[in-house]
């Protein structure tokens, strides 16, 4: 069989897109998890990360897709909303404050115990409680109160109209049985957790491997694919190297390592085309990075074209901004030109004068600031150096380096940084973390501590609205500011890139959000395929 090339398109869902460490040894050491691949009921996958924790109550799958956990509601291949715990979707009261939900019944989480309203109040207000380590617990800032009435039927009232609530309810459910009791930031529940879905945890070696086994009681039906083995393989060149060995069933790639598949018998090449963004952070600690002028010139300098020709290899499209211009959320008019012309003229009226080495300076401030990008992410090093490249042009040095997210961590403040991020459900979910103030510093939200105060009322505006035509023009005064004042420069949006050995039907991709690994991927599914005899 030779290897074959399917695609995803996001143009097909645009009204749904409202938005390090060394390589690891195999599976196994004794091939009881596929050390030469997993065979035709069982897939190993190499993944560039692994989760800090399994538990939903500390952030895992809160995009839904969890194989270990379902939420009220999931997202089908087209993003639409679909009911998973829940019997239907939500009754929403005429002024959009109380969504009421009615549970499917029967349902057990994997060690037996039943699925309740209580598990679902249970799992909402741990997250929402002071104590609990959850950096996303701000996604469910609408909720004033969540209520059980009986086991069945479960009531959220929110304290202003929140139009993407629903989108929140793909959110994993916890058992209260299971997790309740302990620690929640550090209890063995992250580790061994119990959920109502597909597949259980059996093993979790941490930075080599997490093994999943199908739950032969899952109320959706027992999955044909036996056993799912998550292989954590940060390098991208390693994870290649072992998919073309066998010692790995599928892997995301970047696209110039996977078109080195191309003519691998029995392969096959699955690009899906996503929210996913890569941008350089733009400190506004940083005595360069914090300049406006500078900021300015360098989102004109970029030529985002280019990196997609040249190393996405098509595979994406440019970005200029966190919403895709794919998007019916996109505000025309906020496509930045590759102009380094004028990025100079932006520079000489700032007074940034060229040195003798043709760096720019300023009081005496040198033009200059160093960039960060995880070390083994080919994708990102790429668009650090291409980055790097044009800045150089138009008079502004960026050094870049490379580390661990450890290292990178201690010096998001100050310097820049290759991130990534995106969602396809809704621009709340990506524009209020990125830009509001008064999350600057909170892990990885607001990693530049942007700040500008008509952003942020614009923000609330569009976070608190229900009114669709409001919500609209809240956000697409929030994408004209960020040409004015931006606090990143958004590079591009990739594919997803994923090649896979072709041994099962069934297999397909969505529009994908930035994380991708357990959940997201070609398998966001694998509990539905079966088995090519």
């Amino acid at each position: 069989m030779t290897a074959r090339t399917l695609r995803t398109g996001m143009a097909a869902t645009a009204a749904a897109l409202t938005l390090a460490t060394a390589a690891c040894s195999a599976p196994s050491e004794d091939g009881d998890d596929g050390e030469t691949g997993g065979g035709q009921d069982a897939i190993v996958i190499g993944i560039a990360t692994e989760p800090e924790s399994l538990s939903p109550l500390l952030g895992y799958g809160q995009d839904g897709n969890s194989k270990i956990f379902d939420g009220l509601l999931r997202h089908d291949e087209n993003l639409e909303l679909q009911p998973a715990l829940a019997a239907e979707l939500p009754e929403v009261s005429d002024d959009g404050l109380t969504y009421t939900y009615t549970l499917r019944e029967g349902v057990e989480f994997s060690d037996g115990q039943p699925f309740t309203a209580r598990d679902v109040v249970f799992t909402y207000e741990t997250i929402l409680d002071e104590g609990t380590n959850n950096p996303a617990k701000d996604d469910l800032a609408a909720i004033e109160s969540v209520t059980a009435e009986g086991d069945h039927t479960v009531v959220f009232t929110l304290a202003y109209p929140y139009a993407p609530f629903a989108e929140r309810t793909v959110l994993p459910i916890a058992s209260a049985e299971a997790a309740g009791g302990q620690d929640v930031n550090t209890g063995p529940y992250n580790s061994e957790p119990v959920g109502t879905g597909p597949y259980v945890v059996t093993g979790w070696t941490r930075g080599e491997r997490i093994t999943l086994e199908a739950n032969p009681d899952y109320w959706g039906g027992a999955p044909e694919v036996t056993r799912v083995t998550m292989a954590v393989i940060p390098d991208d060149d390693v994870r290649a190297t072992r998919l073309r060995s066998g010692d790995i069933d599928a892997a995301v790639l970047p696209p110039n390592l996977a078109g080195t598949f191309a003519d691998e018998d029995g392969m096959v090449t699955l690009n899906a085309e996503s929210a996913d963004f890569r941008s350089v952070t733009l400190p506004t600690g940083n005595p360069v990075t914090g300049d406006r002028a500078v900021r300015q010139a360098l989102d004109t300098a970029v030529d985002r074209q280019l990196m997609v020709d040249s190393i996405l290899e098509g595979a994406g499209s440019p970005a200029h901004g966190p919403v895709p211009a794919a998007s019916s959320w996109f505000t025309e008019g906020t496509e930045r030109s590759h102009d380094p012309d004028a990025a100079r003229r932006i520079l000489d009226e700032a007074g940034w004068e060229p040195g003798d080495d043709g760096i720019r300076v300023r009081d005496g401030q040198r033009a200059e600031f160093t960039l960060w990008y995880p070390a083994g992410d080919r994708l990102r090093q790429e668009h650090a150096l291409a980055f790097a490249s044009d800045a150089r042009e138009v008079g502004i040095e960026a050094t870049v380096e490379s580390g661990p997210w450890e290292v990178i961590d201690e010096r998001l403040a100050q310097d820049a940084v290759l991130a990534g991020g995106g969602s396809p459900a809704d621009p709340d979910f990506d524009l209020y973390t990125l830009l509001k103030s008064d999350l600057a510093g909170n892990g990885y939200n607001n990693m530049g501590q942007y700040a500008n105060p008509a952003v942020d009322e614009q923000l609330d505006i569009g976070r608190r609205s229900n009114d669709p035509q409001e919500r609209a023009a809240a956000y697409d005064a929030v994408q004209r500011e960020l040409v004015e004042d931006p606090g990143y420069v958004f590079l591009t949006h990739i594919d997803h890139v994923y090649v896979m050995a072709d041994h099962w039907d069934g297999v397909s991709t969505q529009v994908e959000p930035h994380d991708h690994g357990l959940g997201h991927g070609p398998w966001w599914n694998v509990e539905d395929w079966t088995v090519r005899r």
